[in-house]
């Protein structure tokens, strides 16, 4: 009796993989991408030698999100983590993003014909997929190495965005300062904080998705200059216990702008691709990014951002870059809940 080659085979000889294999390997690779609140906005339907990757609008963040910006950068992360789970299997993707205009909800087509050995640092990105974390709170005072953060810039470039670097302590003052205006805005609003709520865990949560207790510090970090966080918690006193003790403020760390030429649907796709090669990036190095959305969901602050620092460009994400030890845990559906069955198409998430 023939007996069903193992992933660890397989993967040391991918050529034999059968495309449901590598489908199997992509998705599960893929669900792990970062997404806002970890909505994880996104179902996948596969054939022959493609993969589809679609927006799910039913999980769209409609008062933080009501455009989906947020939800395509998300995706985009996605659909970069496909390609590097294809990559880490000697396939060169191909891939087509928005190839639809009917299907708004289409964000890319990947497909794999051609083969080609992996890049070292394409392997090296692919082991961090399940291990980077979202960081939420200060760092550590040690500089990050200027070659890192110029090898940063020309990955997100590569696909498409802008990272700024924030140098100035005025300019990053004031962008704390923006962080920190949006939100006392958020947590005056009680549209804002319902939703926020319901992606909120309690500790001992079996949920799938939403951000667990477990994904961040109990009791707010302060940072120099301030960058505060988002109130999971809303005084449940839910979380991990902190790393420092005493009231002294711990480092912000590298401040940053990612950003794009264009505002896009195609442009936000781009953004979440050059942020996940950020992230796999910092993350093979060592260095731990915390992610900052509040002032671009409020469309006043988002302007004033984008007159200040972006010089003609659109910012899409404010990150704070750094070293510090993580016990940060996260969770994700299992990959069988996001394929649809049969290679089929996904209804109502949000198409026309």
């Amino acid at each position: 009796m023939n007996t069903p080659p193992s992933p660890a085979e397989w993967l040391a000889a991918p050529e034999r993989a059968t495309p449901e294999e590598v489908v199997a390997h992509v998705v599960a690779a893929a669900v792990w991408a970062p997404s806002v609140h970890n909505t994880q906005p996104w179902l996948f339907s596969a054939g022959g030698q493609e993969i589809r990757l679609y927006a799910d609008g039913r999980r769209q963040l409609l008062v933080a999100d009501p455009g989906g910006r947020e939800m395509m950068i998300s995706c985009g992360a996605a659909l970069f983590t496909a390609r590097l789970a294809l990559r880490s299997l000697g396939y060169i993707p191909g891939t087509c993003v928005l190839p639809d205009p009917a299907q708004p909800s289409l964000v890319a087509r990947v497909s794999w014909q051609r083969r080609a050995d992996p890049a070292y640092y394409e392997r090296q990105l692919f082991r961090c997929v399940r291990q980077r974390r979202t960081h939420r709170g200060g760092f550590d005072p040690l500089p990050l190495a200027p070659e890192l953060l110029a090898v940063l810039q020309a990955g997100a470039q590569r696909d498409g965005a802008l990272l700024r670097i924030i140098t100035g302590a005025g300019s990053r003052a004031a962008l704390g300062a923006v962080v920190e205006t949006a939100e006392r805005a958020m947590r005056l609003d009680g549209a804002h904080v319902q939703e926020l709520a319901r992606w909120v865990s309690p500790p001992g949560s079996t949920r799938a998705d939403g951000v667990p207790a477990t994904a961040y510090p109990a009791r707010p970090e302060r940072t120099d200059p301030p960058f505060p966080g988002r109130d999971f918690a809303h005084g449940h006193r839910w979380g991990l216990p902190g790393f420092s003790f005493g009231a002294a403020a711990r480092s912000a760390g590298v401040v940053c702008l990612l950003a794009t030429a264009d505002d896009r649907p195609a442009d936000w796709v781009n953004a979440g691709q050059a942020l996940q090669r950020v992230l796999l990036t910092c993350a093979s190095c060592g260095v731990a990014a915390a992610l900052h959305s509040q002032p671009l969901e409020l469309p006043w602050l988002r302007e004033y951002i984008c007159a200040h620092w972006c010089d003609g460009t659109y910012p899409q994400l404010l990150l704070r870059l750094g070293t510090v030890p993580q016990a940060a845990a996260s969770v994700r559906r299992p990959p069988a809940s996001v394929l649809l069955p049969g290679g089929g198409e996904p209804r109502g998430t949000g198409d026309d």
